[in-house]
């Protein structure tokens, strides 16, 4: 049996209602189900970016009802922050406040850190990947365009990558396109593939 078959002997379960992350998940080829819940995604106070993204993709996983895991149960949940200077940039409020968001990125390079946490009976484990995207320096009048024609305010940061905002107004990018998206994906099937070998080797 393979890899992939594998994993789909795995009652692989999505924590999260985004369509981007469904998606992804989609495109790797996995059997999964959906089961989304609402819990606090209140920024942790005093951590770094990168462990507040894998605090909140826990605290998501946590908040998974104990009596929903089974022994081949797998829980994936997950958190994309967006991060500009010393600043984290969440979901906007309104659509002043996501003008206010693209206004900021423009012209300059930010973090996406998406923090996952993958859950199962007997063990959490917790990481996340990095990527630098660059903006160039959007007029007024793309952003006004973007956020009244796309709505971004299920996003953080205020924009998806994969929307015309991506197309036109992203001048470079290191690290995963997918991360950016919401889930990375290639660190994802690798950290996926050290669990089903840390399983058998018990």
């Amino acid at each position: 049996m393979n890899t992939i078959e594998k994993l789909n002997t795995c009652d692989i379960i999505l924590g999260s209602g985004s369509p981007r992350r469904l998606q992804l998940l989609e495109g790797m080829g996995l059997r999964f189900r959906i089961m989304a819940f609402d819990v606090d995604e209140t920024l942790p106070a005093g951590l770094a970016p990168a462990l507040a993204a894998e605090a909140l993709a826990q605290h998501k996983a946590q908040a998974f009802p104990q009596e929903e895991m089974l022994p081949h149960t797998l829980l994936i949940t997950a958190d994309t922050l967006v991060v500009l200077g010393e600043q984290v940039l969440g979901k906007p409020t309104d659509r002043q406040d996501a003008i206010a968001m693209l206004s900021h990125l423009s012209g300059h390079t930010h973090e996406v850190i998406t923090g996952v946490c993958l859950r199962t009976l007997t063990r959490v484990h917790t990481f996340h990947a990095l990527s630098r995207v660059t903006f160039r320096a959007l007029a007024q009048e793309e952003i006004v365009h973007y956020v009244d024609h796309y709505r971004p305010f299920d996003k953080a940061g205020a924009y998806g990558i994969q929307e015309w905002i991506g197309y036109v107004g992203v001048e470079r990018m290191e690290g995963s396109y997918y991360n950016v998206m919401g889930l990375p994906t290639q660190r994802l099937w690798e950290e996926l593939c050290r669990i089903l070998s840390q399983a058998e080797g018990r």
